[in-house]
């Protein structure tokens, strides 16, 4: 079959004799119609992150039709659509148990720590294979699990409708939290030095930086480590700063600056199952979180589709199943 391999830093192959999948009693195969692009996926694309092996397929945000079911499968059936959510936990440690299963130590990471699913078919635990309403196109199923992420975070946040809410940066996430906080009743303010990211994000409801000040909830979606400071220098007193966007290098303030604030620091790590994912499908039809895609590529156009991925307005997606040439969502 046909598969997007990783054969080096910034090099994407399309062969057609990647090994088919095997069907396990509690897996289901799923033949896949797309795959969105993220920034960890362009992290191993450049080489930042490294991978377990040199031919490595590639992807995370899949989405597609369950082709095969295993034996014990019992709740997912041939020909539903699903969207794959890509961290299988191993829903036995005590994180799991907890209901944190974000945290859990053995989790498979789907494109990083284990194979991608940018082929023809793979497959999966059953249970990560999410069955979703009918009438979304491709572009909001390509979206649908990083929406996962930006509505995780903001549950965890504990924001409400009458919060002034600053978000650092306009990314995909950033994009996809502006979407999540409007749906609340929230008019955030976005900071991003992308003026068509800028547009797309006022077009799903922010409004451009002003330079105003007192933000009760912060949500960083940037990962550049100097946007931080800048924005925790404009939150109020006794505000949330929720981290999102990830980075090495230390937080840029001091205990002193936190305690005399009494800020609240708060870092958002993906979602957990079941319930973020299955609380995002419900919203997709009013949600529509296609609304962040700019670009869609054919399989044969990964490379390019990749290479070109972060000097885009807005999110792209891979389609698998047809042969349409590039172009918008």
């Amino acid at each position: 079959m046909k598969a997007a391999v990783l054969t080096g830093p910034g090099r994407i192959n399309i062969v057609d004799d990647w090994p088919e999948p095997v069907c396990g009693p509690r897996d289901v195969v799923v033949e896949v119609d797309g795959v969105g692009l993220c920034g960890s996926d362009l992290a191993v694309f450049h080489g930042r992150r490294p991978v377990p092996a040199p031919d490595w397929v590639m992807g995370h945000e899949g989405f597609g039709r369950v082709a095969a079911v295993g034996s014990d499968v019992r709740d997912r059936q041939v020909g539903q659509r699903v969207v794959i959510e890509p961290n299988y936990a191993c829903l036995k440690c005590a994180d799991c148990l907890t209901g944190l299963t974000s945290a859990c130590p053995h989790r498979t990471i789907v494109g990083l720590n284990a194979p991608g699913v940018l082929a023809e078919r793979v497959a999966l635990p059953a249970h990560f294979a999410h069955p979703v309403p009918d009438g979304l196109t491709g572009a909001d199923l390509a979206a649908t699990e990083p929406y996962t992420v930006a509505r995780a975070a903001v549950r965890r946040s504990g924001v409400t409708a009458a919060d002034r809410c600053l978000v650092v940066g306009a990314g995909a996430q950033g994009l996809l939290v502006c979407l999540v906080l409007a749906r609340l009743g929230i008019q955030p303010v976005v900071t991003e030095p992308h003026p068509l990211r800028l547009a797309r994000a006022q077009q799903l409801g922010a409004i451009p930086d002003d330079g105003r000040a007192g933000f009760t909830y912060v949500f960083e979606t940037s990962g550049h480590a100097p946007a931080l400071h800048p924005a925790v220098d404009r939150a109020a007193p006794g505000a949330s700063v929720v981290l999102i966007g990830l980075n090495p290098g230390r937080l840029p303030f001091t205990t002193d600056d936190v305690v005399r604030r009494q800020l609240v620091i708060r870092g958002s790590m993906i979602y957990d199952h079941p319930g973020d994912f299955t609380a995002a499908i419900a919203e997709l039809p009013d949600a529509r979180p296609g609304a962040v895609i700019e670009a869609r590529f054919p399989l044969h156009e990964a490379q390019q589709a990749f290479a070109d991925a972060a000097e885009r307005a807005g999110k792209t997606w891979i389609s698998v199943r047809d042969a349409e040439g590039s172009g918008h969502a």
